[in-house]
């Protein structure tokens, strides 16, 4: 066997002798705590915030047209991939999610590129929308705060805190905040369709220079391409359910079936908002509001304050809290997993009594904290995030059509309907949103790729070295490899397994 998966204590440095069942009991998370209900609930509560706010500085790139085409191209992007993840996260349900997906398609570097990517959207979007509930709390007045800062503190002082409390609390607490904020949108559809006039739709002033330019494309075709990570913004982080896994009741089944349920409840949501908003107020009214929904129902009435706004407005505020919530879970696991698998400090990994990783929800909301309060630039931190969803949906996606092609007898409870075709769909959206962020922000995607070039340095000089055997993400890989061996050779495996610091245990 290769270096570092012998049998006994390990004697290398770092890993104290600890033997492997031992390694992983600390490392445990609650399981059954969700069933596919609560996890719909999770999949609406990562995005439900992008309803309220962001979406619409793509009316400011592309006209309500450009911003159209560019949600309804996002959303099939989005809905391919959900179906993919889906099929993937039925085959291996651990709590890495996309970077397990991909550790098993593209070996350790595409797992750990992937699940890179992953962190760097769960870590930087919290931060980004704690800056929002800042502002939003200053907005309307609130305990009569000045600085946005002391809230940042309070979300992540409060959530983190309920997080570590247990899973299916957090899950049960997260349900109720985003079906408010659900319902609110629902509510703001309606007041707005009252006023809904279609001329208003297309009234953002038209650019004559532009390539194929017109009243319903004013930034003509480049605009299209330009709005790709504004129409991303009513279904940004969606894919994080399977991050769930481990502490899901039968997720072989709860998985794809809360995954579907969660991107048809999105689409529907970013056709109920994205149409009304626009027809009520006016494209041009609301391209550049911090608060759209509110913006549109005012300008409706003439400039004035309604109750149907102010409790929109209250509602928005619900929303943020939500998306704050379950993305700081989901960062969580992500780093969980990272860490136990060896890719991260493993010390990270680390769960308490409760089976809460404890350190993995501090760190990364120490670090979201100290950005937020820092810059203060939520918007920049937002696209950096992005960045590195769009990232990871090329490499996600990519997984799917590699494990299709070279797996093909791998036992699937769920298939993606239209299989390869499907993730190649994903795949080749998610290469043009990626380019796409360079159009909008090249400042943002600069920056993540300043982070990936140093998360890469650290993963070739020193963690690829010290991979851990026992992880299942890892002991999946191992034994895909032995039967890969066994049936080019007839034989025994030879080498080829990652290299791992912590021996698998014994297995019956």
């Amino acid at each position: 066997m290769p270096d570092g998966t012998h049998g006994g204590p390990d004697p290398r440095p770092g890993n104290g002798g600890e033997s492997a069942e031992r390694y992983l009991q600390r490392r445990t998370l609650r399981r059954g705590s969700a069933g596919w209900l609560l996890l719909t609930g999770l999949g609406v509560a990562y995005v439900v915030s992008g309803d309220y706010a962001g979406w619409n500085f793509g009316l400011a790139e592309g006209g309500f047209g450009g911003l159209a085409i560019a949600t309804v191209l996002m959303g099939t992007m989005y809905t391919c991939l959900v179906f993919s993840l889906a099929e993937l996260s039925s085959v291996l349900p651990t709590a890495g999610g996309g970077y397990g997906f991909a550790r098993r398609a593209l070996g350790t570097w595409g797992g750990f590129l992937t699940g890179t990517a992953i962190l760097i959207e769960y870590v930087l979007a919290p931060a980004a929308i704690s800056v929002f509930i800042g502002g939003y709390v200053e907005s309307l007045g609130l305990f009569g705060l000045e600085q946005g800062w002391p809230v940042s503190l309070a979300c992540f002082a409060l959530f983190i805190g309920i997080h570590l409390w247990g899973v299916g609390e957090a899950l049960r607490f997260s349900f109720v905040v985003t079906g408010v904020a659900v319902a609110a949108l629902l509510v703001f559809c309606v007041g707005a369709l009252a006023d809904f006039d279609p001329g208003s739709l297309h009234d953002v002033a038209v650019d004559e220079r532009a390539l194929g330019a017109s009243s319903w494309l004013p930034l003509g075709l480049l605009g299209i391409w330009a709005a790709f990570p504004f129409g991303m913004w009513f279904f940004l982080g969606v894919e994080g359910v399977p991050l769930a896994a481990e502490e899901t009741k039968d997720p072989a089944r709860s998985l794809p079936k809360a995954m579907a349920c969660a991107i048809g409840v999105l689409v529907l949501l970013a056709l109920l908002t994205l149409v009304p908003a626009a027809g009520a107020a006016g494209s041009d009214a609301i391209k550049d509001a911090d608060n759209p929904l509110v913006a549109a129902l005012e300008a409706a009435a003439g400039g004035q304050s309604t109750t149907l706004s102010r409790v929109v407005n209250y509602a928005g505020l619900a929303g943020l809290v939500a998306s704050f919530f379950s993305l700081i879970y989901a960062g969580s696991r992500q780093l969980f997993a990272l860490s136990r698998a060896g890719y991260l400090p493993r010390f990270l990994s680390l769960t308490s009594r409760r089976k809460a990783p404890y350190l993995g929800l501090i760190v990364p909301g120490g670090i979201g904290f100290t950005l937020a309060a820092v810059t203060g630039d939520g918007a920049r931190m937002l696209n950096i995030a992005v960045f590195g969803a769009a990232v990871s949906y090329v490499l996600m996606s990519l997984s799917h059509i590699v494990l299709r092609r070279r797996e093909p007898w791998l036992h699937r409870p769920y298939r993606t309907p239209g299989g390869v075709l499907t993730s190649s769909v994903a795949f080749v959206l998610a290469c043009a949103a990626v380019v796409a962020t360079f159009l909008v922000d090249p400042k943002a995607a600069g920056i993540a790729l300043v982070l990936y070039a140093v998360a890469v340095g650290y993963f070739a000089l020193y963690s690829r070295h010290r991979l851990v055997a026992a992880a299942p993400e890892e002991e999946f890989a191992a034994l895909a490899a032995a039967e890969a061996e066994l049936d080019r050779e007839g034989g025994l495996p030879g080498p080829g397994a990652p290299e791992a610091d912590v021996p698998a245990p014994d297995r019956p």
